[in-house]
């Protein structure tokens, strides 16, 4: 999915990358929280990346601890976060990448 949000005149797209592994318990507390942000932005392209079998996308992202979640968009990274992270702190991250939240 694409995010339809004007930036400056240009399209931006925002994503939300959710670095897991099927072990780890704090990722299991970040699901609930990621699902519940996500309903408020249909627009944002979001996928969980499993780890322990996508070892060379952790790589790339210098994924280190568990979870991570990385927002980006077309200019790159806008922010990361390390450990269990609140909604407020997800939804700024999206909204300074250009994302709005459905009304």
């Amino acid at each position: 999915m694409r995010d339809a949000t004007e930036l400056g005149g240009t399209v931006m797209t925002v994503s939300l990358k959710d670095f897991y592994a099927d072990w780890c318990g704090p990722c299991k507390t970040q699901d609930p929280i990621l699902e519940e942000v996500l309903e408020d932005y249909p627009g944002v392209s979001f996928e969980k990346v499993n780890v322990d079998e996508e070892q060379d996308v952790a790589n790339e992202y210098q994924v280190r601890s568990l979870p991570t979640v990385v927002v980006e968009n077309d200019d790159g990274i806008v922010d990361r976060f390390v450990g269990v992270t609140q909604r407020d702190e997800i939804e700024a991250a999206l909204q300074k990448a250009g994302a709005a939240a459905e009304a």
